[in-house]
């Protein structure tokens, strides 16, 4: 087995990402944390961890790539079709579900960015949007997808922006609404902006979904049933775009 031979970060706006990966790509070791505003000591912190040789080769992305000391630095668009693909093995359709921005890149043979289309205005198509008004319902992480699961009827959250949906959530519950089927709700109101973003799906295509909201069953499901196609969940999906990085340091 090939030992290490490349880094990738991915210092992303919530959450900072680093992998060690050998010369086929395979990860060796990972680092995940909430991002730190004192960048460069997470940095250091995550290198220290990964125990990688001195001299490897660093390849970043992310809203903080500029302050990572690296070889290769690349646009988080780049990095994550890469990763996917590297992951994968298929060409397709991915959604990347952020804190900050929801990314669809259409991947080609290879991993090739074949086209694009991103949401950074607004944090209603974003995973904050779920975090706001779950943390506001009081519900923890791992207990998301059980409350949609016992749903027996969705209740609509028609808001487009977070703090006006936080304050109509407020008002279902004041009205009496089951907080399970709110939950259900906010996840298909995600879904129907996400997907939107995405647009038509050409026959055939697969769908694959990353980022830390991909871990998240509840929202999968939403998805997957907004688009009328199955979506796949990336291996190690909040990992994808630090992947990425590394394969690029590689080259």
């Amino acid at each position: 087995m090939s030992g290490p031979a490349s880094i990738g970060v991915d210092a992303g706006s919530t959450t900072f990402k680093a992998v060690l990966v050998d010369r086929e790509g395979r990860i060796l070791a990972s680092f995940l944390e909430p991002a730190d505003p004192r960048l460069e000591e997470q940095a250091a912190r995550a290198l220290d961890a990964l125990q990688a040789p001195p001299g490897t080769p660093v390849g970043a992305t992310g809203y903080g790539r500029r302050r990572i000391h690296a070889a290769r630095t690349l646009t988080e668009i780049t990095c994550h079709a890469r990763g996917a693909f590297s992951r994968t093995g298929e060409p397709g359709i991915l959604v990347d579900v952020g804190g900050q921005d929801t990314k669809v890149v259409r991947v080609g043979p290879g991993g090739a960015v074949l086209d694009f289309s991103m949401n950074d205005k607004c944090a209603a198509g974003t995973g904050r949007f779920l975090e706001v008004i779950l943390a506001r319902l009081r519900i923890p992480k791992e207990e998301i997808a059980r409350y949609a699961a016992r749903s027996t009827r969705p209740v609509p959250v028609t808001s487009t922006c977070t703090v006006f949906a936080e304050s109509e959530v407020v008002s279902l519950v004041a009205r009496g609404e089951a907080v399970e089927d709110i939950v259900k709700g906010l996840h298909a109101a995600l879904a129907s902006r996400v997907a939107s973003l995405v647009g038509q799906v050409p026959p055939g295509s697969r769908v694959f979904m990353s980022g830390g909201v991909a871990l998240n069953p509840a929202m999968v499901e939403a998805l997957s049933k907004e688009l009328s196609v199955p979506v796949s969940v990336v291996p190690d999906p909040q990992l994808v775009g630090a992947l990425g990085a590394a394969l690029s340091a590689l080259s």
